[in-house]
């Protein structure tokens, strides 16, 4: 697979900037200069190097006040630094490297300068930097006719200088700070060999200096990451040797300057990510929440919820082992578990450790104690281990979640662990080399989670993929390697920002096409914190840094390695022009962070305000003045001062600025919408005046999402108004009341038959109480007991050991759960086996849900034969498609609609549901539909009941328009019912009889899409 490059428009607006401050400089085919051979042998030949510049200091600084008033700039008043400077910020991500290139051959185009030295910080910016020119040539070659020769310096390969120098072709050289920056007096003790060589005069290079003829060149030099080439000192040695390359212009890009010299292009993090230019960023976090004091260590991963059954909670709790051993162990647990008993009866899960509540809504659990958690918090004492265990599961989780999304669309996921020592990850003695504690939590963690995940995978395709390769194969290590081949911690030295260890970056620089192949298994790269910059992989997905607290790492540093578009395996970038829209909805960087979602995004805010602090922050009249816009016949206005106080007054006008100067949500509201006005006079300029807009600083502009929030849905109004769904909504939008008839007797004893055959409760320690009773009472009181409770059965109350307080209302809850009258409950509680009732005593909470489930499927066989339904006069609000928050996850549980009356499809199955909303998404035949919403239900004895999905047809493209549909897994007929839920199915389709008129709404159950349309066929 070969990435492929395409023409954007903000790269060539970078390089056109560079190229305009120049303007009025003439073109120089080539220009000569003299190579000297060596004093000894006097020989001479031509060299060929850039044409000097003929502009002025004042020429230069015109032509950048002129780029500045038109980007919206801060305008220079002089030529800002020594010699020519020119600062180019590109964000993180979008394309620098490919963008200086392409401004070289620009230059080359427009001047003729042919000799180009890219300066780098380290040894893996350098690698980056060549590979792209490796993978760029034939893209450029295509563009401009020419190819530009390449190569990295190396003090042991100087004749390739010679080349750069006596060919008049375009050339450029890559350099990294470390080659040059050694003290330049060559007699210093403890000056650096290697760097001090280009400086030295080499007997194998005539007798000559090598940065002598580089000079001579009068090259343009691109200096890639000023901030760490140049550093804070302006007197040191990199600064120093620079000058000594006696360059024509300095061009600086880098997302985060620290010094800005005349800047003639800027794209920053705001400005990338309202132009889809980056992924946005989610984060998933830990918080820590109650006393770290506690030894009742507690984590709540996730709220696990599916159609059919009551929320679940997947918890991490210690247990203790066979052997004693205290372990962590995970579990997907419901209502009543009782972490004191799972524990093993650890005296820390003693207070009434019993989960009461799962929340499926709030993604939240609560225990009988009181304490309630949410999504990603923990309590207890925490260590290292549990905090890494607990991010690498994360990233695993969400790494599939996320492949599972893309798979079909063929792009492969990668996520990137970095850690601070390689032995947490490859460990090494005098026999074997062995797995670090990372490398087996990952294998531990990876195994578990493909097994929990694999059942609910619908897509086979993608299931294959994940069997083929094991734990083992999908992670790897890269980090620089010592002359055996083991992997080393990477040596840093101070003022450096990365290893010069060229082996560390070899597999990730030169192999990154590779990794981005499906047959390549490697999926999970194991990196040291030391490799942050420099690479990156447009692929990477997920990042989690397994680092001590004490080594921070700046939080845009380190999104930085994942911020570039992903690509699918054709190498076709997924941006705006093949995405439109949904670009934030394929391209998500997930942050796995070992802190709370609330500090890591506050902090990332807080490095990006510091970045684009020159931004103006509030809105003015003067924000326009001086500002040339162009117009859409191509001509340019220069804004007046009366032009920016006209163009104000619009805004508050039409309240687009409040009274702080703030943008108001109605102005991101008509620009979503493309209804922005700002009166007649300035729509020309239209374009100009929101860019201007754009400009100002709002740290809320880039949205860092709480990655455990699924998203929320948009009700579509122009949807909902459509012809096709108003027709359906106004047949579908009867309400009914039912009428049955059945006998009662009849139901208790069916009842109590099933009831004493299929009953079987799960057994935990419970106190029976009748009366005072507070102790554990011994057999032959809890037998009496429950005997007495037989005959007072309608006002039994139990009371559980792990949860004291906590009374049953037995028959109250039956009731409840039936809706049966309290007599009936009691007659059946009653007619029961005596051994059938004591297992009430064993588990309260199962005992009452499975009763009622069999009581009302007992009722559902007795009552479905005789029910029959009545239209009402009353009709369903049109709230009812609003009164609730519908959020989901894109790819998980949710997909993207434009047919839908919400832009986001939740459904609540993985499989069946979202394979039959997709299929509605995709079929030409399909007009409109949607999930229908809690508030619209059909009562029925057995509750109520919401059906799924509500479906206009084309007219003329079948033969029932408007149907109501049932997804499930598999066929289902009228004449076959199992019990409560298929009867409620056989109450919807009498329901739908009864306010249909001459059969024009069609109820019917359908597995996957083609069974439904067979249906609406017939």
């Amino acid at each position: 697979m070969k990435i492929r490059y395409k023409h954007q428009g903000f790269q060539a607006e970078a390089a056109r900037n560079v190229v305009r401050a120049f303007g009025g400089q003439p073109f120089y085919d080539s220009a000569n200069f003299i190579m000297d051979w060596g004093t000894q042998k006097q020989l001479f030949d031509a060299g060929f190097g850039n044409a000097p510049l003929k502009l002025s200091r004042s020429d230069i600084k015109a032509n950048v006040r002129a780029i500045q008033m038109e980007q919206g700039l801060k305008p220079v008043d002089h030529l800002q630094g020594e010699g020519v400077n020119l600062t180019i910020e590109m964000e993180t991500g979008t394309g620098k490297t490919y963008t200086y290139i392409k401004t070289m051959f620009e230059l080359n185009k427009h001047y003729g300068w042919s000799k180009f030295i890219i300066v780098v910080p380290s040894v893996a910016i350098r690698e980056g930097v060549y590979k792209s020119f490796e993978t760029m040539q034939d893209h450029f070659a295509n563009e401009y006719g020419k190819r530009m020769q390449y190569f990295v310096y190396n003090s042991k390969q100087l004749t390739k200088i010679d080349s750069f120098a006596s060919d008049n072709n375009l050339h450029a050289m890559i350099i990294n700070t470390q080659a040059f920056n050694a003290s330049l007096n060559e007699d210093k003790a403890g000056s650096n060999k290697d760097a001090r060589i280009i400086f030295s005069k080499r007997d194998e290079f005539g007798s000559r200096r090598p940065i002598d003829i580089l000079a001579q060149t009068h090259p343009v030099m691109i200096v890639d990451e000023p901030q760490s080439v140049l550093g804070a000192n302006v007197n040191n040695a990199t600064r120093r040797g620079i000058k000594l390359f006696n360059p024509l212009a300095l061009l600086h890009y880098s997302a985060t300057h620290r010094e800005v010299l005349n800047m003639v292009y800027r794209l920053d993090a705001i400005d990338a990510y309202n132009k889809k230019l980056v992924k946005k960023i989610e984060v998933k976090g830990i918080r820590q929440v109650g006393s770290t004091a506690t030894n009742s260590f507690l984590y709540l991963d996730e709220v696990v919820v599916s159609k059919g059954k009551n929320p679940q909670a997947r918890i991490t709790f210690e247990s203790v082992g066979n052997t004693g051993n205290v372990r962590q162990i995970t579990r997907l647990v419901g209502e009543g578990f009782d972490l004191y008993a799972q524990s093993g009866q650890m005296a820390e899960y003693r207070d009434n450790y019993v989960v009461e509540r799962i929340d499926g809504r709030a993604g939240s659990l609560k225990l009988l104690n009181g304490v309630t958690l949410y999504e990603g918090d923990s309590q207890g004492e925490i260590t290292e281990d549990t905090i890494r265990r607990i991010q690498i599961r994360e990233t695993i989780k969400t790494h599939l979640e996320r492949e599972r999304q893309l798979f079909s669309k063929g792009i492969k996921v990668l996520s990137l662990f970095f850690i601070d020592h390689v032995e947490n990850y490859r460990t090494y003695d005098q026999h074997n080399d062995g797995k670090g504690k990372f490398a087996e939590m990952f294998e531990e963690e990876y195994h578990r989670m493909v097994q929990e995940l694999m059942p609910t995978f619908g897509d086979e395709a993608y299931a294959r993929y994940l069997s083929r390769f094991t734990a083992e194969q999908v992670h790897n290590g890269y980090f620089s390697q010592d002359k055996k081949g083991k992997f080393v911690d990477s040596k840093v030295k101070r003022g450096e920002s990365g290893s010069s260890d060229e082996s560390a970056y070899d597999l990730i620089m030169k192999d990154k096409e590779r990794l981005l192949s499906f047959d390549e298994p490697t999926r999970f790269i194991f990196s040291h914190s030391a490799l942050r910059e420099g690479w990156d992989n447009p692929n990477v997905f997920q990042i989690c840094t397994l680092k001590n607290t004490a080594n921070e790492i700046g939080k845009r540093q380190e999104v930085g390695r994942g911020m570039r578009l992903c690509v699918n395996k054709y190498g076709e970038r997924q941006d705006a022009d093949i995405l439109g829209d949904s670009v934030f909805d394929t391209n998500i960087l997930t942050v796995i962070a070992s802190e709370s979602y609330e500090n890591f995004s506050k902090q990332l805010q807080h490095e990006i305000a510091e970045v684009v602090s020159d931004r103006p922050v509030v809105i003015t009249a003067n924000l326009f003045v001086d500002n040339v816009y162009e117009t859409a016949e191509g001509g340019k206005i220069k804004m007046t001062v009366d032009d920016g106080r006209k163009i104000y007054h619009q805004l508050i006008k039409r309240d687009y600025v409040d009274d702080d100067g703030k943008l108001t949500d109605t102005y991101f509201e008509a620009k979503a919408t493309d209804t922005v006005n700002f009166g007649e006079q300035f729509e020309p300029v239209k374009a100009g005046i929101i860019q201007t807009l754009d400009s100002v600083f709002n740290p809320q502009t880039i949205r860092i999402d709480d990655g455990r929030k699924p998203k929320e849905a948009n009700f579509q109004e122009e949807i909902f108004k459509k012809k096709q769904f108003q027709e359906l909504w106004r047949r579908i939008n009867v309400k009914t009341y039912y009428k049955v008839d059945f006998e009662r007797a009849e139901l208790i004893q069916k009842a109590v038959t099933a009831i004493d055959k299929n009953l079987s409760v799960t057994e935990i320690r419970l106190v029976v109480e009748s009366g005072g009773m507070d102790e554990i009472p011994d057999k032959e009181t809890l037998e009496a007991g429950m005997a007495m409770a037989r005959e007072k059965v309608d006002t039994f109350h139990v009371r559980e050991t792990v949860g004291s307080g906590v009374a049953y209302d037995l028959v109250g809850r039956l009731v409840a759960d039936t809706g049966l009258m309290r007599k009936t409950i009691v007659a059946i509680l009653k007619g029961i086996k005596h051994a059938t009732f004591l297992q009430f005593k064993q588990n309260p909470e199962e005992f009452i849900r499975k009763v009622g489930n069999i009581i009302n499927d007992e009722k559902a066989m007795a009552v479905v034969q005789k029910i029959c339904y009545e239209r009402t006069n009353n009709t369903y609000a049109v709230d009812i498609f609003t009164e609730n928050t519908v959020r989901g996850k894109i790819g998980v549980n949710a997909i993207e609609s434009t047919k839908s009356l919400y832009d986001l499809v939740v459904v609540d199955s993985e499989g069946v549901e979202k394979h039959f909303a997709e299929s509605l998404e995709e079929e030409t035949d399909v007009a409109v539909y949607t999930k229908l919403p809690r508030g619209f239900y059909i009562n029925t004895p057995m509750g109520h009941y919401n059906p799924d999905w509500a479906i206009a047809f084309n007219e003329g493209t079948v033969k029932h328009i408007y149907f109501i549909a049932e997804t499930k897994g598999n066929e289902w007929q009228r004449s076959q019912l199992r019990g409560a839920e298929d009867a409620k199915l056989e109450c919807a389709a009498r329901h739908f009889e009864a306010i249909s008129t001459s059969g024009n709404v069609v109820y019917g159950v359908a597995k996957d899409y083609k069974t439904l349309y067979d249906k609406v066929m017939k």
